[in-house]
């Protein structure tokens, strides 16, 4: 059983979907969860985790903002003394043929995807650093490995997470702090829901397993690279897709 008492750990994007089922499965481990999300809409995430007996708190940030995140880091560590986990979730998608592409578009999803994971990473390391302990995790995407029509930005921000998770993994390992990625595939949630259900059902066939994941399976994930069991992993990427991409 994964046991993540004592541990702090703090989640982007933690209001709804593959975010908020990262953080509430944290806590149900034992970890205090800081959800992070814009305008307090992670209260929904934190009344679930207290209802089944945990100990989260939401907070209110844009994750383009650099200011915020300095503040977001330096409230948790007031608080909490201490951030043993960091899950950079947040994410945005502004689809669209590369011909027809905004520049705008291309800037807000690196800004929001890419960009404030660096700088979500940079702000805890040095805590970790001086704790000689840390876990980070990226939530990328299959369109990371796979590249998909359409999805320029949202596929450069992903395959960036992949190569920065690298790089900071070799930079901080000596001081016992781990970076991987996870890369999901087609998941179960608001978004995909918006779909016809014949649309979902084609998806469906195309995956071995014979069906879309749930946010669940990713949080799972999540919480093991998270834990003292995978003390030896860095520098990876764990596909939770049902074998859609290998």
């Amino acid at each position: 059983m994964i046991d993540l008492s004592g541990r702090v750990a703090l989640v982007t994007g933690a209001s709804r979907g593959i975010g908020r089922a990262i953080a509430v499965r944290l806590a149900a481990q034992g970890a205090t969860v800081v959800a992070a999300a814009r305008e307090q809409n992670a209260a929904a995430t934190v009344e679930e985790i207290t209802a089944a007996g945990g100990t989260a708190e939401a907070a209110s940030v844009d994750v383009g903002d650099a200011a915020a995140i300095d503040a977001l880091v330096a409230g948790t560590l007031s608080r909490h003394g201490r951030i043993d986990i960091l899950v950079n979730n947040a994410g945005i998608a502004k689809d669209q043929l590369m011909l027809r592409m905004k520049r705008e578009d291309w800037d807000a999803v690196i800004a929001t995807n890419l960009t404030a994971a660096f700088a979500l990473t940079q702000a805890v390391l040095k805590p970790m650093i001086r704790q000689k302990s840390g876990r980070i995790v990226c939530i990328s995407s299959v369109v990371g490995q796979s590249g998909n029509a359409g999805q320029a930005n949202y596929a450069a921000s992903k395959a960036g997470l992949i190569g920065f998770a690298k790089a900071v993994a070799q930079e901080v390992a000596s001081r016992n702090i781990t970076v991987n990625v996870v890369a999901p595939g087609l998941i179960d949630t608001d978004m995909t829901k918006a779909i016809s259900a014949g649309t979902s059902e084609v998806w469906a066939s195309q995956i071995p397993l014979g069906r879309l994941g749930t946010p669940q399976d990713v949080a799972w994930t999540v919480c093991f690279l998270a834990s003292d069991e995978a003390a030896y992993i860095t520098g990876q990427v764990l596909a939770v897709n049902g074998g859609m991409y290998t």
